[in-house]
């Protein structure tokens, strides 16, 4: 069976989540005598290609890639549609002459690829990774920081996100008050090419709920997402599939007592929450606890610098990055990994890497992570965004240092890339009656 796998970024360059997905699904289907092939894109901005269409092989699967500096977008509308890529997804398609078509992402193919699969007759089918769907932003989190429904009647909710994508209306009362005005209908401002935008924005819902009418299926990795896209107009067949993940799944190393070694491993971003552990750790007592930090200080220079700060006084390191084959050792050192997230994360890699490692979490409680965790046996959750809580469900592994010792014997996750990759060559059957 010849499969396009779509996604919006690829290796080696791109390597977070959806991508890392992408390359498993891509890996195990040629493993299970498949012919998948990688269709991908280079962003807007980036360096450029030197070819519209460049052609080139990972880990023994081809990939294709699309030059979007060719084809920007110009306006909001063409982040979701734009329909001069309709060519080239056609002549991209005619070549391969898949079996059928999986979308992981449509960010940077828009809608112009479902378009394309309808008029060939392709069977198409998708896994949604995040909220592309029907969130303007992607991570259902509102301009002012707080979880969002989804867009609202008059589409004021992701005008206001529009217009404070830096992040600055959740930690600025001023805009954050601003934010909240806009979202209450106030839409009509008088910035040049604003009436486009908010069109853009109206119409971004049933344009991309009608062009995923396509679609003979989706997959979700998480309960949550599933239900969100439940919630809205998308009418499409949902599953749930969990992540697979590929691991060295032996016994933590033994160790001599000491402070009880806490982990973080992410972005150095606000949204990721650093900053909110650092200061939960400075409500608790000295010495109870040591924590290494794993994350890029280039990413966002001002916030890493910020966390240097926080940090001061306290037992804390900070590592850097590490490449993903020293991820199992890596999670070896840690006795509780903390995933402090302010946004709504969905299934993050390292909660299972870390679950699968027998790595006891600790983690906000948003429920594309929650749902993981089996309170008091393999982690704790604390309410998003508060020191205090996160404080107060840090204490007891303060009070007691074999705790996480004590709860790595019941952490584990036994789902692997293979178990995953055999459930979606299943789904391909079921959805489009493809053997």
């Amino acid at each position: 069976m010849r499969v396009a796998l779509f996604v919006h970024c690829y290796y080696p360059e791109h390597f977070y989540g959806t991508e890392s997905y992408t390359r498993t699904l891509a890996r195990e289907l040629s493993a299970l005598g498949h012919e998948p092939v990688v269709v991908t894109a280079t962003f807007p901005g980036e360096p450029p290609q030197q070819d519209l269409v460049e052609r080139y092989t990972f880990d023994g699967v081809p990939v294709i890639r699309i030059d979007r500096n060719v084809h920007p977008n110009i306006g909001l509308r063409d982040t979701y549609d734009l329909p001069s890529l309709r060519a080239v997804h056609e002549r991209i398609l005619r070549a391969i002459r898949p079996d059928i078509v999986h979308v992981c992402h449509l960010i940077n193919h828009t809608t112009a690829l479902l378009e394309v699969t309808r008029r060939l007759g392709l069977p198409t089918v998708a896994t949604f990774t995040d909220f592309f769907g029907f969130c303007f932003n992607n991570k259902l989190s509102a301009a002012d920081g707080s979880l969002c429904a989804g867009p609202n009647p008059s589409r004021s909710n992701c005008v206001a996100c529009s217009l404070f994508t830096d992040g600055t209306a959740a930690r600025n009362p001023a805009r954050r008050l601003l934010a909240r005005l806009v979202s209450s209908g106030a839409a009509n401002l008088p910035i040049p090419g604003w009436r486009r935008t908010v069109s853009a924005l109206k119409d971004r819902p049933e344009h991309l709920a009608a062009a995923y009418g396509v679609y003979a299926g989706a997959l979700t990795p998480t309960r949550f997402l599933m239900e969100a896209y439940k919630r809205t107009s998308i009418g499409v067949p949902l599953e749930l599939s969990r992540f697979g993940i590929d691991i060295d799944r032996a016994p933590k190393p033994a160790r001599d007592g000491g402070p009880t070694r806490l982990g973080f491993i992410g972005q150095l971003a606000p949204h990721k929450g650093l900053h909110l552990l650092l200061k939960a750790l400075r409500e608790l007592p000295p010495g109870a606890f040591t924590l290494d930090v794993h994350g890029d200080e280039g990413m966002d220079p001002a916030y890493a610098a910020q966390v240097r700060g926080l940090a001061t006084g306290l037992d804390v390191a900070f590592r850097g990055t590490f490449s993903i084959d020293r991820i199992a050792d890596v999670l070896g050192q840690i006795d509780l990994l903390v995933i402090p997230s302010t946004w709504v994360e969905n299934s993050p890699l390292i909660l299972l890497q870390a679950l699968a490692t027998h790595t006891p979490v600790l983690v906000a409680d948003v429920e594309g992570m929650s749902e993981f965790v089996e309170v008091g046996r393999n982690g704790f959750t604390f309410a998003k965004g508060s020191v205090a809580d996160l404080a107060a469900r840090l204490r007891p592994f303060a009070q007691d240092t074999g705790l996480a010792r004590a709860m790595s014997a019941k952490t584990h996750y036994e789902r692997t890339s293979r178990h995953m990759v055999a459930d979606v060559a299943d789904f391909y059957a079921r959805a489009c009656g493809i053997l």
